[in-house]
């Protein structure tokens, strides 16, 4: 418990440093991604040439699957050998997502809570004379309010007002489906990670704005990272 009280002071601890050279909390979130990101970029790395090794040798897996169809234990031990030979981890892509997961927790603990229980950036908020309140919670000009969730914008403002948030749910799903749409694969991977980014919509609509800001602009730095880096995989291939 202590552990997880530590990582969410340093996530605060960031993003303060960041609004002191931003004066914008929604800069501070976009640059904390960053860095984070940055820190990521080994496994990101990983989890990209595992992916695209695990789509390269499909065909191979297919003619096991089919050779030992009625020999599921077989299978397995054929499937495995022949991953240990290709030097293949079938869940390497699986690290940075779940790597991920705790920062995007502790984020949503950091920015969300309730006025019985506020998170630490609320508790910070309150402390300030109630002019500044509304000012430290805003995201430029396009998020009044980055504590706010899309669901309770609606719920007391209306559609009109939901709107930004609204574009920053389907910002969101579109950030969980688009990655593995762009990886070579499967239709039936695809499908899965349909199924996943409409799930994913209503976990958008009840985050505050500040974590949907966090996700979005991690994927799309995630994305770009993928591209460069299956264009020099499929180039580095091509040459040998």
């Amino acid at each position: 418990m202590e552990i997880w009280q530590t990582i969410k002071e340093v996530i605060f601890s960031g993003l303060q440093f960041f609004y002191d050279i931003t004066g914008d909390y929604g800069f501070a979130i976009i640059l904390l991604t960053v860095v984070i990101r940055l820190m990521m970029t080994p496994l990101t790395i990983k989890q990209t040439k595992s992916m695209y090794e695990m789509q390269r040798i499909q065909p191979k897996i297919k003619q096991l699957q089919k050779k030992y169809k009625n020999d599921k234990e077989k299978l397995q031990e054929e499937t495995l050998k022949f991953y240990q030979e290709n030097k293949v981890n079938p869940f390497g892509g699986c690290l940075p997502l779940l790597l991920q997961m705790p920062v995007f927790i502790a984020l949503y603990q950091v920015l969300g809570g309730t006025p019985e229980n506020p998170g630490l950036f609320l508790q910070y908020v309150e402390s300030l004379p109630p002019e500044m309140q509304a000012e430290a919670t805003r995201f430029w000009i396009f998020l009044p309010d980055l504590t706010a969730t899309p669901a309770s914008v609606w719920a007391s403002q209306g559609l009109v007002a939901a709107i930004p948030y609204a574009v920053l749910v389907v910002l969101f799903g579109l950030s969980i489906w688009l990655p593995q749409m762009l990886m070579p694969g499967e239709s039936q991977q695809k499908q899965i990670a349909m199924i996943m980014a409409i799930f994913m919509l209503y976990i958008g609509w009840i985050s505050p704005a500040g974590v949907l800001l966090y996700w979005v602009t991690s994927s799309v730095l995630g994305i770009a990272q993928q591209q460069i880096q299956l264009k020099y995989l499929k180039q580095h291939r091509e040459d040998a």
